[in-house]
């Protein structure tokens, strides 16, 4: 779940990270008043998900409280990645001497966070790794033990910075490195972090990702932040697929079955098994079919509950088959799955022998799982099948017609 910018600076200012002055505006005349109160330049900056707002033009500097509010009128309607602004951020322009970027994210395969820190700020850090790797240091560190100013100092000596300069962003990294792990969060991020004319550091831009299983554990938070339960918040706004896919699956407390991503194809996925659903996921491109969403479905969700996952998914413009897949569970019972998803292609109005391309869910009561699906004549692979396999038999089942 992803934070815009001005929720980001929010949450960093609880944390006495230094902020320039700054007003969220939703009207040329806020923005008019919002830089006669800042006073000097601002920067009119749109407040998007996506990145790629300068690109964009979505981000303009102006020197009057009237340049602020035509800037502003001329941001609003720009479309970023897709995206239209939720509001304008008016912020006091900094003059920069030297740009710095400080990212905290997961090391899948540490298995530990780890620390991304560059003396080249305000550019693409991928650009940074592949032309001047010497630039970039990476610190992982424990999410068990308390985390000391020692792990942000040795993250920032890393690529030459020291003296006074080092002293002042230590402080400054090691709160971001705090954030991370108090909020749940899978990326926190500030580029640029800033070293002014006058020697003082500021953040400019930042971004957070909260996991999204920690939502309630965090929901006080961001209710104060505005933020309603029923944003999904990807790096975009959430398609109406994917609010009514939460909608769904909020109605049933038992399992999971929703959260859905929404993608641009023609075979509907409804798969789980933690890790083992990006697996499938990917099996699917790689057999060279085009899956129409993500989903996760788990922890023996209730028939009724598989059942609107289903029927959301074959309602989405463009899907002919759905594919129905799992890794072998335990906490799941395969016969309610089959149930779900057979309950689901007949309120869709069609026939599940048909809708559905494959079923390769092995586990916890298959043989009543496996009854049901030959009633109804849906094709389906035991254990014996690996995952790749059965994703390359959807994908033949729906090429067939």
């Amino acid at each position: 779940m992803r934070f815009y910018e001005y929720e980001a600076k929010a949450l960093f200012a609880r944390h006495d990270l230094p902020l320039g002055a700054r007003r969220v505006v939703n009207s040329a005349d806020e923005a008019r008043a919002a830089a006669a109160e800042i006073g000097g330049p601002v920067v009119v900056k749109s407040q998007v998900l996506s990145g790629g707002r300068m690109k964009a033009g979505a981000v303009r500097f102006a020197d009057t409280p009237d340049e602020a509010a035509a800037h502003y009128q001329a941001v609003l309607p720009i479309i970023v990645n897709g995206e239209r602004a939720r509001a304008v951020l008016i912020e006091a322009q900094s003059r920069v001497a030297q740009e710095y970027f400080a990212s905290v994210t997961w090391d899948g395969r540490a298995k530990r966070p780890v620390l991304l820190f560059s003396d080249m700020g305000g550019i693409d850090i991928e650009e940074v790794a592949a032309s001047h790797p010497e630039h970039l240091s990476r610190t992982h560190f424990s999410s068990l033990l308390p985390v000391t100013e020692r792990v942000a100092k040795e993250g920032i000596a890393a690529v030459g910075v020291s003296g006074a300069a080092l002293n002042r962003l230590t402080p400054i990294v090691h709160r971001l490195l705090l954030i991370f792990l108090r909020y749940d969060l899978t990326l926190a991020e500030i580029n640029p972090l800033a070293r002014l004319e006058d020697g003082r550091f500021i953040v400019l831009d930042g971004h957070l990702d909260m996991e999204a299983e920690a939502r309630s554990e965090h929901a006080a938070l961001l209710d104060e932040l505005g933020i309603d339960s029923s944003e999904t918040r990807l790096a975009r706004p959430p398609t109406a697929f994917e609010i009514e896919g939460a909608r769904r699956n909020a109605i049933d407390h038992r399992g999971v079955a929703g959260n859905v991503v929404e993608f641009d194809g023609d075979l509907g996925l409804v798969i789980g098994a933690g890790g083992g659903s990006l697996t499938l996921f990917d099996a699917i491109r790689r057999q060279g079919g085009r899956p129409a969403n993500y989903c996760e479905i788990g922890g023996n969700p209730s028939v009724a509950k598989t059942a609107n996952l289903t029927e959301l998914i074959l309602s989405k413009p463009g899907v002919e088959k759905i594919a129905v897949m799992m890794n072998v569970v335990s906490n799941t019972r395969v016969d309610i799955v089959a149930r779900g998803v057979i309950k689901g292609c007949l309120r869709a109005g069609v026939n599940p022998s048909e809708a559905i391309a494959v079923f390769r869910i092995p586990g916890s009561w298959e043989g009543e799982g496996f009854k049901i699906l030959e009633h109804y004549g849906v094709a389906y692979c035991d254990r014996s099948v690996s995952m790749f396999d059965a994703a390359g038999r959807a994908v033949a089942k729906l090429g067939a017609g």
